[in-house]
């Protein structure tokens, strides 16, 4: 069983950034693939991102691609997510998830999810 904690949501202008980080305990993360996804108000679960268990292999949705960054450190069991530039369609409940195995941008191949943070951009 893998517990994750996401924090580093908040509010935050447009253009501005945000660096938000996942927790784990329970087991290793480096057992583990990583993937954030979000969810906003009346709207499906959108991949973000997801990383390997060894950091070189990392996907983005076109949407964030030049603007968002994950990496993870497994020796401190957390995993990143650097988001700059942001636009008010960011806004949205970001959440972390893991799964073993090659990391994938489907959230139903995700086992563990954390409870989400919220992220507010104004314009």
């Amino acid at each position: 069983q893998v517990q994750l904690v996401e924090s580093g949501g908040g509010l935050v202008q447009a253009g501005g950034s945000l660096r938000l980080s996942c927790a784990a305990s329970g087991r290793a993360l480096s057992n583990f693939a990583m993937g954030w996804f979000r969810q906003a108000p009346g709207k499906e679960r959108e991949f973000v991102s997801a990383i390997n268990w060894s950091a070189d292999l990392t996907s983005y949705a076109d949407s964030m691609k030049g603007r968002f960054t994950i990496s993870r450190d497994n020796a401190k069991n957390t995993v990143y997510l650097q988001m700059n530039s942001l636009k008010p369609e960011d806004t949205a409940v970001y959440y972390c998830a893991a799964k073993q195995g090659y990391s994938g941008s489907y959230y139903l191949e995700y086992d563990y999810w954390g409870q989400g943070t919220q992220v507010t951009v104004s314009s």
